[in-house]
């Protein structure tokens, strides 16, 4: 590599890096550094309390992810196999659970269990993930040769075994990939406990909360940051491992299987498919339903009230103003995790093309790095932003662009693990090829990168905007009283007495799950979702 391309590859790649330094690194440290100054950590550590929380944590998250693993499979095969009416409509139902707001998906749970439990929250957090699992196993079950398959059955084996012993080996570093994802994303799960668990049953995302906001028990909060921190690597790891995998395996079946009508034993599976997509659909509806049932029965009164501020003054602002504070901050939010997503993808591109172990492991080092603030608890970062950056110009803890600058944190490993395998996926030859013509590395990446990456670009902006603009875990913490987002508003309103504030709670997510909906249909329609 030209020592000129090295040193701008090099200030580059700085950017992202200093991002996630000062918006993450930072935070996060400064406020396990106070817990652990503050002493008793080590006391938290021997409780038994905290090893049966964590416990209770882990076996959760390991129950959703088995739930979301079982029903994404066949719904991946339908993805990647099968040629029928609807199945482009099966893929946008499939997405849609998984850029939901947790708020709304933990009122939906709560209509169907009003009185919570394990079980509903179990189901919510699988609920979120079946898409993860459903696109990332299509994705290399598409470039599988059935032919191996179809050589087992012609030796005698039954359907059940030749998936068992052919098909199901060689998807499994797609499918380790997506539960390491969707055990990551269940540990560390927070509107949804907060809503299903209630007091009764909370993990360590929300007793750090409770530590740190209502306990002010910094040093009880560090200890159990450092725990979600150690499983949060730990899957980080497996998954790292299990994406090398797949991509291996994808780069050696690069010929697109063609889909094909189902025979035979194949109906069940797209029954079983077609059974979990309505599944996935119920409790949307029930949300719909509920937003305008009351006690004298059908009524829009939740809607009409998003023009005031609910029973009793429940809200500082009405619910409309709530709903454009969510749009301004989804969109800075955006525009912010898009341009450091993007510079974090062109530099790990180049990494992985450079020669050297050093180029290769720096680039698998920033790609974890990246991964980590989607683990750890967004509490501890919200409270770090709080007492880290007065120390900044300005003092940005009031400044509008603390929300989407937490919320850009949480959107940035999304939006690289969108875009980089497209631009991996690029033909170097066509990159070398201009560059022979004498063209820049700007104009390459302008001339081919960008036309080829287009899609994907576009998919990563509306996907971003969406899960930002249902974000609640660190808005939760941050966002002032008078101005807060629509999930804040929502979840303020579901504490408060009435039945017109609990309508209009779930008008508020009705509102927000349509706009959800549009952004996952222009999403498929117009992008390309990567990984997702």
């Amino acid at each position: 590599m030209r020592p000129a391309r090295t040193a701008g590859l090099t200030l580059l790649g700085l950017l992202p890096v200093a991002f996630l330094v000062v918006f993450f690194a930072w935070p996060v440290v400064a406020i396990v550094g106070r817990g652990f100054s503050a002493g008793g950590v080590d006391t938290v550590l021997g409780d038994p309390q905290t090893w049966r929380l964590t416990g209770f944590t882990l076996a959760s998250a390991a129950a959703s992810t088995v739930v979301a693993v079982v029903a994404g499979l066949p719904v991946a095969f339908l993805l990647a196999r099968v040629r029928l009416p609807g199945v482009g409509l099966a893929r946008t139902i499939v997405l849609v659970p998984f850029v939901l707001p947790t708020v709304v998906v933990g009122l939906a749970f709560r209509a169907l269990w009003p009185d919570g439990g394990v079980l509903p929250l179990v189901l919510a957090n699988a609920f979120f993930n079946v898409a993860v699992v459903a696109r990332t196993v299509s994705g290399l079950w598409a470039h599988l040769d059935p032919r191996a398959t179809e050589a087992a059955r012609a030796l005698g084996a039954s359907p059940w075994r030749a998936f068992r012993t052919v098909t199901l080996p060689a998807l499994a570093p797609a499918v380790a990939s997506a539960a390491a994802v969707v055990f990551l994303f269940c540990a560390t799960s927070f509107g949804v406990v907060l809503i299903l668990g209630g007091g009764n049953f909370r993990t360590l995302e929300t007793e750090i909360y409770l530590r740190t906001v209502d306990l002010l028990d910094l040093s009880g909060a560090a200890a159990l940051s450092l725990l979600q921190f150690a499983a949060v690597v730990a899957a980080l790891a497996l998954g790292a491992v299990a994406r090398r995998r797949r991509e291996n395996a994808v780069r050696l079946r690069s010929a697109q299987v063609t889909a094909r009508c189902p025979q035979g034993g194949q109906w069940y599976v797209v029954g079983a498919a077609v059974a979990v997509l309505g599944l996935l659909l119920i409790p949307i509806f029930a949300l719909l339903v509920e937003s305008v049932s009351t006690a004298d029965g059908w009524s829009f009164a939740g809607y009409r009230a998003l023009s005031g501020t609910g029973a009793n003054g429940a809200l500082q602002v009405t619910g409309w103003v709530a709903a454009q504070n969510s749009l301004a901050a989804a969109t800075d939010a955006t525009l912010l995790a898009m341009a450091i997503g993007v510079i974090a993808s062109v530099v790990l591109v180049a990494l992985r093309r450079s020669p050297g172990r050093l180029a290769h492991g720096m680039g698998e080092t920033m790609d974890a790095a990246l991964m980590l603030p989607l683990g750890v608890s967004a509490v501890t970062v919200g409270f770090g932003y709080l007492v880290t950056l007065d120390a900044l110009p300005g003092d940005l803890r009031t400044s509008p662009m603390l929300v989407p600058l937490a919320q850009a944190l949480v959107i940035i490993p999304l939006v690289v693990r969108m875009i980089l395998p497209v631009l991996r996926a690029i033909d170097e030859r066509l990159r070398q090829a201009a560059a022979t013509l004498g063209a820049s590395p700007a104009r390459v990446w302008r001339e081919i990168d960008l036309p080829l990456a287009a899609r994907s670009l576009v998919a990563a902006a509306g996907f971003g905007f969406v899960v930002a603009l249902g974000e609640f875990g660190a808005t939760s913490f941050l966002a002032r009283p008078d101005a807060p987002t629509l999930p804040v508003a929502v979840a303020t309103l579901i504490g408060r007495p009435g039945e017109l504030n609990n309508q209009m709670a779930y008008a508020g997510c009705a509102l927000l799950m349509l706009v959800t909906v549009v952004a996952v249909v222009l999403i498929d329609r117009f992008g390309s979702v990567g990984e997702f």
